[in-house]
Parts: structure tokens; C-alpha cells; sequence
């Protein structure tokens, strides 16, 4: 990165810069905990020696605090998998519910953003799909940050919400499900060929709320590969060509995972196959009435505080299913 001239290639030093972000983010939480390790140690022995009482209390507290960082480091080391530093693509779908879904996708919305500001991952959204009432059907986010791929990984499949629907007039229990889909975002020099005949590309008006290019120009793209039948869209830019470029960028990602799970049949499936969005597939159900509980039906973890975890506190929930993949490869392992 010192070298002179490393920013002329703007693609290339982006990549650069967000490997050593990666990088960083496992280094860098090992050297400040061993760092205040050793303070603690030489400040522990003074306050020993000078039976200091305050000293040592205080002391006290900085280990509990230590122990939650190294926790920490302990779980970003489940996050081993050769695409868990990389960034992602995210998607939220709305499944079997109408209007209802359609609001819970919203609120998932509102869920994983608020997650992705605690993380601090910036994202810029790719592609939306409005509900015909309220809500959305669908939206595509680009998502930037050390092990997004790695931690939203945990949250693809089907979600399932059961309240009292706002939409219903008798206000009766409605129960509305929604797919989320991770995709981690590759580098151009993947290998992957793709034969331009096995494409259908579509130019279209963008859509949405609003916005200065909204319904005036043709930038939106739609990539459509026969063969699989794997359809990718991005109406996020002014210009026809970047949008073209993202579209094809994730078309190539699900190609490659594909490809990845065709190699190694005990390969984890990262995209797709979820099963219809609907009753008997969910990964987690957040049950507002009659009673209220998040529970993780993968792992059996649960959680009363509904209203923090709507708000984007999802650590416990991503944690306890990186330590039930860690065991469950462990287990494969050694079978």
C-alpha cells in the first residue's frame, strides 16, 4: 500500500485495502489483548506490594472485561471458512403471508441495518422491489465490512414471524415468513467462465420510492443464465454499465458456490435451496404473540428480549450457531 502509485488502480486498491481490513480485524484484538495482559500483570504485582485495595478492584473489573474481548477473539476464529473475511451480497425476500410478509421484510430490513451500523459495515442498496401495499417483496444490499459474509452467513433461511397483523381489522394472530440469502462478493479473476449465449440481459426503468434517475432512464439491469436458471439484478446506479457490472459479479458468485457444492457434496449450501418460503422451513421464528420468543430452531437458542434483537442485536444468535457449525464439522471430521 506504500508503494507509489498503489492508488492509480482504483479496483485493485480497493480489494488491497479491504484484504488488510480482514486482516487486521484478527490481528489487531490478539496484540491489544496481550498488550493489556501484560499491563494488568506489572500492575497487579505493584498493587500486591503496596496492598493498593482500589488498585486491585479495579483491576478486577479490567479482567472481566478482558475475558469479553477474548471471547470475542475466540469466536472471530470460528470464522475460518476461506469466504468468511469477504464482503456480501444480502438479500431479504418475502415468502407466504401477502402484505404481511411483505412489512416483514421491512422489519428485517430495519433489523439487519441497525446490525450492520453496531458492526459498522457500510452497504448501499443494489436492488428494491416495492410490496403492492405496503412493505417490500424484495431487496438486494451490498454489504462491506471485516467477516460480513462470515457472520450473515449465519442468517440465511427462511424467518418466521407470528403476530397480531396491523393489517387485519379483527385483529387476529397472523403468522408471515421471509428468505434471507448471503452471497459472498468474489474478486473479477475468478474462475468461472460464462458463455455470453447462456445470457439473457434485460435493460429496464428503474424503480422505487423515488430518487433523481427513477423511472427516466434505462440503467437497470437483469441478468437471467439459462442454464441454471439463476436470475441476478442491480438498478443501484446511475450507469448502465456499473449496474451491469454488479449483476454479473453476482451472477458469477452464485455460479461459483455452485460449482464449490457440486465438488464436495457435505459442502455447506451458502445459496439457495431453502426450501419454498413458508411453514416447516424456517431457521428462526420471533413469536410476538401470544407470548414473546426468538428462538434459533438450528440451534435451540432463545431469547425473551425481543425488542433488543429487532433492534439489531443478533451477536448471541450468530454466535451460538458459529459454535454449532464449528461442532458439526468437527463431528463430519471425524467420521
Amino acid at each position: 500500500m506504500s508503494r507509489p502509485g498503489f492508488w492509480d488502480n482504483q479496483d485493485t486498491a480497493k480489494s488491497v485495502v479491504s484484504k488488510v481490513s480482514a486482516l487486521k480485524a484478527f490481528i489487531d484484538p490478539v496484540v491489544d489483548a496481550e498488550k493489556k495482559i501484560n499491563d494488568l500483570t506489572d500492575l497487579l504485582e505493584i498493587a500486591l506490594e503496596e496492598s493498593d485495595q482500589q488498585t486491585l478492584a479495579d483491576i478486577e473489573k479490567d479482567i472481566h472485561t478482558l475475558e469479553k474481548k477474548c471471547s470475542q477473539i475466540e469466536r472471530t476464529g470460528l470464522l475460518s471458512g476461506q469466504d468468511d473475511t469477504k464482503n456480501c451480497f444480502f438479500s431479504i425476500h418475502a415468502g407466504a403471508g401477502g402484505t404481511e410478509s411483505c412489512d416483514w421484510v421491512s422489519i428485517l430490513l430495519r433489523m439487519y441495518t441497525r446490525f450492520f451500523q453496531q458492526n459498522k459495515y457500510s452497504y448501499e442498496e443494489l436492488d428494491i422491489v416495492p410490496g403492492e401495499e405496503a412493505g417490500l417483496r424484495s431487496i438486494t444490499l451490498k454489504v462491506n465490512g471485516p467477516f460480513a459474509f462470515g457472520k450473515l452467513s449465519c442468517e440465511s433461511g427462511v424467518h418466521r414471524l407470528v403476530r397480531i397483523s396491523p393489517f387485519d381489522a379483527n385483529k387476529r394472530r397472523h403468522t408471515s415468513f421471509a428468505a434471507v440469502d448471503v452471497l459472498p462478493e468474489y474478486d473479477d479473476d475468478i474462475d468461472i467462465e460464462i458463455d455470453e449465449k447462456d445470457l439473457r440481459i434485460d435493460y429496464y426503468r428503474a424503480g422505487g420510492a423515488g430518487g433523481q434517475h427513477v423511472n427516466k432512464t434505462s440503467s437497470a439491469v437483469r441478468i437471467t443464465h439459462f442454464p441454471t436458471g439463476i436470475v441476478t439484478q442491480c438498478q443501484n446506479d446511475r450507469s448502465q454499465h456499473r449496474n451491469k457490472a454488479e449483476a454479473m459479479k453476482m451472477l458469477k458468485g452464485k455460479l461459483y458456490m455452485l460449482e464449490q457444492q457440486k465438488r464436495d457434496a457435505e459442502l455447506a449450501k451458502l445459496y439457495g435451496n431453502k426450501g419454498e418460503i413458508a411453514w416447516g422451513n424456517q431457521i428462526r421464528s420471533y413469536v410476538l404473540q401470544p407470548y414473546q420468543l426468538i428462538k434459533d430452531h438450528r440451534t435451540d437458542f432463545q431469547t425473551g428480549n425481543i425488542e433488543s434483537v429487532l433492534d439489531g442485536d443478533l451477536e448471541s444468535f450468530i454466535d451460538s450457531y458459529l459454535q454449532y457449525r464449528a461442532e458439526k464439522k468437527h463431528k463430519q471430521n471425524k467420521q
